[in-house]
């Protein structure tokens, strides 16, 4: 039961960290995509290993009805994970970035 446990604490601190570390993947497209597509993974791998530990009586941290909520969450994450987070400029106007990259060109 140990090793269940210590696996999902293990699989959801991954989940999050790349969560956290998201901003820094979306440099590119394709690390952006590949650190989605990884931790959709990782919070489907965490789920499965929550409602395997809630099943089989475990606990989390201490708590017996931890698990379920973690793993609604981990699904939310999973989904959460294949939005594209760079969305698209709808003020139709110039950010401040091509401002300063208009007023480089122009040097």
């Amino acid at each position: 039961m140990p090793l269940v446990e210590t696996l999902s604490q293990i699989l959801c601190g991954s989940m999050l960290m790349v969560w956290v570390l998201i901003a820094s993947f979306s440099r590119t497209d394709e690390s952006e995509n590949r650190a989605q597509w990884l931790m959709a993974i990782l919070a489907i791998c965490a789920t499965l290993s929550l409602i395997y530990l809630d099943l089989t009586g475990g606990s989390m941290w201490g708590s017996t009805f931890l698990p379920k909520p973690l793993a609604v969450l981990c699904i939310a994450f999973a989904f959460l994970a294949r939005l594209n987070i760079k969305g698209r400029n709808i003020s139709q106007g110039m950010n401040p970035h091509q401002v300063r990259k208009k007023n480089q060109d122009e040097n």
